[in-house]
């Protein structure tokens, strides 16, 4: 056949349909050609969404800056600095928001470790079959709208300034269930990541309590969690606002919205100071977080 057309043999195998097509890129080019696709995704996203939080900071900034007339000043964050230039009502009723919400922060806090470390492992070592049950109950508080938690909450508020006291620190009761969702997803991240189980049974072994095992056993390795879910909390309580304005408390964001009436710049610029402590927080956390894992 190859003498009667004048053609090779090899050319004839080289044109049939049955031969190996050669890629148009190598392997690691193409590996290379898609991480580079991959990283360029990362940052448009991650350039999004920084414009979504820092445009609303800078617009939070140019008008605590901005006068009237269109010239800058300083005044607002003079203020936030130094109380004493405030109007003696307004700093009056600041400083007791602001002192009521570091008292709410801590309150919540212990109530969130108290009732959810022990909660979570007694589940985890003699109950696994409810851990979904656990789970779904701590989620419901972002399930349920805050305004239909108030009409729950507000028999039992009612049932406590008539028996104890009208004071604002009972919100901790409300905000140990708010932050729940935040704080059971740090916890069970910790708990994961350690074999609970082994662990309280080589100390119960030894002869240590339940409480031993919790104090030191349980607490120490999970202490990263722990602060995860305290610094959530925090978060939270500074920012919260719907609850204790419809239950008619005070703390921190409801005296910056009697503030604001009187003066919006600096009601702004406290908010804005609030808002960056929270992301400080939160940064902590990730800081703490990374370190404990490289130190393993």
């Amino acid at each position: 056949m190859a003498e009667m057309t004048g053609t090779s043999a090899p050319l004839v195998q080289a044109e049939s349909p049955l031969a190996p097509l050669r890629p148009a890129r190598s392997g690691p080019r193409l590996r290379a050609a898609r991480r580079r696709r991959q990283a360029a995704i990362r940052w448009v996203v991650v350039v999004l969404v920084l414009a979504f939080f820092v445009t609303p900071m800078v617009s939070m900034v140019d008008f605590t800056t901005r006068l009237l007339s269109g010239k800058r000043s300083g005044i607002a964050w003079r203020k936030v600095v130094d109380f004493g230039q405030l109007d003696p009502q307004a700093k009056d009723l600041l400083v007791d928001g602001l002192r009521t919400s570091l008292i709410l922060a801590v309150l919540t806090v212990v109530i969130m470790v108290v009732l959810l470390v022990p909660t979570m492992t007694w589940v985890r070592l003699r109950l696994p079959g409810m851990t979904r049950t656990i789970e779904f109950i701590c989620l419901l508080p972002l399930i349920i709208p805050a305004i239909v938690l108030v009409v729950g909450y507000y028999p039992i508020y009612r049932f406590i300034g008539q028996h104890f006291s009208t004071s604002s620190v009972w919100l901790a009761l409300a905000y140990g269930v708010l932050v729940l969702p935040y704080a059971y997803r740090a916890l069970d991240a910790g708990l994961s990541a350690i074999d609970v189980k082994t662990m309280s049974e080589a100390a119960r072994s030894l002869g240590s309590s339940w409480a031993g095992v919790m104090w030191r056993i349980v607490v120490p390795n999970i202490a990263t969690a722990i602060a995860g879910a305290a610094f959530l909390s925090v978060a939270l309580v500074l920012g919260e606002f719907t609850v204790a304005s419809l239950l008619s408390k005070n703390n921190l964001q409801t005296s910056l919205v009697l503030v604001s009436s009187a003066d919006p710049r600096f009601a702004t610029a406290m908010s804005l100071v609030v808002l960056l402590l929270a992301f400080l927080l939160l940064f902590v956390l990730t800081f703490v977080g990374n370190r404990r894992r490289a130190r393993r």
